[in-house]
């Protein structure tokens, strides 16, 4: 997935950045706390199309939002 698209993308919800879950090829929100799948390299960015994260990623996304930053 590009950098540049990724800083580019916002979540349609909460208009937040977006971070990208190579392993499970999705963009997560944290602030909203959906994560919107990549189908064949394509973002779907539709409130319909995401998923609900669970307290454990929500916690590991906090956790490596606050140690990227540092």
């Amino acid at each position: 997935m590009d950098k540049k698209l990724i800083d580019l993308l916002v979540c349609p919800v909460t208009k937040s950045s977006l971070q990208y879950d190579k392993e499970k090829q999705e963009l997560v929100a944290l602030a909203s706390g959906l994560s919107y799948p990549i189908r064949d390299g394509i973002p779907v960015m539709l409130e319909s199309e995401a998923r609900q994260l669970n307290d454990e990623e929500k916690s590991h996304w906090k956790n490596k939002k606050t140690t990227s930053v540092a």
